[in-house]
């Protein structure tokens, strides 16, 4: 394996303006909320004066309680001592319980979280961080995570749904024969296959198998798990719930940068509710005000007032936080300092930044994920032998084609040329034209307007003949760029994590470990 390229998502035509101008200080008031050590030496001092004794005290035992099950390693071991500690913080990052991780990005934003751990440590020595993967644990769309894809394959489980999908139990594992048909002869595919039979056993919930695999994976590194699905974090949350469902809060005090933002760059990620939360009972459903009673949307429930803050109060297990609502959670009962995440994470966590104000919770810098791509040797040199680089595949690939297509074409050329005399012809004409009567100059202009559009005409059908008459240079960049986009999209967001692990092992796990940058957001192109 060897890293080629790493590139800025500056850029990168498809990475979305609002994150380019989030990371380049553009955005006023999120100038101290991107990545610095000036940035995260505030930020600790903010956090140490926000986060009391007895939250650590809770947290730890949530964390001991969480992790009883599985085992962990030293360096676990000692993170999770350090968490007593005032000088000690956290870096998280979220995801969702997607079958045997879902794309393998879930496995790159994990790693930067230690990796800046790592780094914050060599420039603050004298305080600890600990990496923290958050199981969104309690999202109710078993649809969007039953799923994953290999090179070769897509595997899917179906299980009953619709309350939280952590708490699933597994009994359809038929898609384990299947990937032990893929992977049973590749170099590491028995340990591939050992895994997914450790965290996918029959009886296990969901959040216990991703736990056991995300455990399998990165215990090393020392990073720990924790299930938001808690009553004693949601004891500690209890009081902005029920500001939520008396005020409206997050959705009033968020309403000013949601609509900066909705008229900078045409639309937000997600846009917040009347009331952020949702009731869990056997389901998860939204929780709804009709300006007298609560009502749990799709169910036969309904609260007053007093019994929906009496249920709260003794029930705060039952009351779950919407996508906006999430990450005003997990700072409320972490002592961390940054959050993790891929770009559309980052601009719905944008909008939070003044509702994190009126509740006196530090809003965490913020630390758009980097992404890789890992391209074979053979892939880069038919890139090379087609005189291309592997950055002009993020770029505007239209573009590219015709450019590729037309290149050194000589009746693009004579059009380009006599273009260039019409426009410089018809220059000359106005000048004189402008002399004489006002309709007369405004017919020349016409003509000139006329006569460029056919040569526009002709550029665009000359385009159409070339591309019949050069299919093959056209199938083989189109070939081209599903090797480096397969599905027409980024390699991480398709690919499941076993297609690299299956060859390098704990090896690749190490190698995407070296090659992320923390300082900065970027691609990492990787030769194998």
């Amino acid at each position: 394996m060897k890293t080629i390229n790493k590139l800025s998502f500056n850029d990168i035509a498809s990475i979305p303006q609002l994150v380019k101008d989030f990371l380049n200080q553009k955005i006023e008031g999120f100038e101290n909320k991107t990545f610095s050590l000036d940035n995260f030496s505030q930020q600790i001092h903010q956090k140490q004066n926000s986060f009391s004794p007895e939250q650590r005290t809770v947290l730890f035992d949530v964390f001991e309680k969480q992790l009883s099950d599985i085992k962990l390693s030293s360096k676990q071991k000692e993170n999770l001592e350090y968490l007593k500690l005032p000088d000690t913080f956290t870096i998280t990052t979220g995801h969702q319980l997607n079958l045997f991780s879902g794309p393998v990005f879930f496995v790159y934003k994990i790693l930067q979280t230690i990796k800046t751990c790592t780094y914050l440590k060599e420039n603050f020595p004298d305080f600890n961080f600990v990496p923290v993967y958050w199981m969104a644990s309690e999202d109710h769309d078993f649809a969007e995570i039953n799923h994953f894809k290999t090179e070769n394959n897509y595997y899917e489980t179906n299980e009953k749904s619709g309350g939280p999908v952590g708490r699933i139990e597994i009994s359809d594992i038929y898609f384990i024969s299947e990937f032990e048909k893929e992977f049973k002869d590749s170099v590491f595919g028995t340990e591939l296959i050992l895994m997914m039979k450790e965290a996918y056993k029959p009886g296990n919930t969901l959040t216990q198998a991703i736990k056991i695999l995300v455990n399998r994976l990165f215990s090393e590194f020392g990073l720990l798990i924790l299930d938001g699905d808690s009553k004693e974090l949601k004891n500690q949350i209890k009081g902005v719930f029920k500001d939520e469902l008396l005020h409206f809060s997050l959705e009033k005090q968020s309403k000013a940068k949601v609509d900066f933002l909705t008229e900078k760059y045409g639309k937000v990620q997600v846009n917040p509710r009347e009331i952020n939360l949702f009731y869990l009972s056997d389901t998860r459903d939204r929780i709804e005000f009709n300006g007298q009673k609560y009502i749990i949307v799709d169910k036969n429930i309904q609260f007053t007032e007093e019994e929906i803050l009496s249920e709260l109060e003794n029930h705060p297990e039952k009351f779950s936080p919407n996508a906006l609502m999430r990450p005003v959670y997990q700072e409320r009962v972490l002592p961390n300092l940054a959050y993790i995440g891929g770009n559309a994470e980052i601009m719905y966590w944008l909008e939070l930044k003044d509702y994190f104000s009126t509740i006196n919770i530090p809003f965490p810098i913020l630390i758009p994920r980097n992404s890789m791509l890992f391209l074979k040797e053979k892939t880069l040199g038919k890139i090379e032998k087609l005189d291309l680089k592997i950055e002009d595949f993020f770029q505007n690939f239209t573009v590219l084609t015709n450019h590729k297509i037309l290149e050194d074409n000589t009746i693009l050329k004579l059009l380009d040329e006599k273009e260039e005399l019409l426009m410089h012809n018809f220059e000359e004409l106005k000048t004189s034209a402008e002399t004489t009567e006002k309709s007369f100059g405004n017919m020349v202009k016409a003509e000139e307007v006329r006569q460029l559009k056919s040569f526009k005409r002709m550029k665009k059908r000359l385009l159409h003949a070339e591309k019949i008459k050069q299919i093959e240079l056209l199938e083989r960049l189109e070939n081209l760029f599903l090797d480096v986009h397969p599905g027409k999209t980024w390699q991480e967001r398709v690919y499941n994590f076993s297609v690299f692990f299956s060859d390098y092992g704990y090896s690749w796990l190490e190698n995407c470990f070296e090659e992320m940058v923390v300082q900065d957001s970027k691609l990492i192109i990787v030769a194998i």
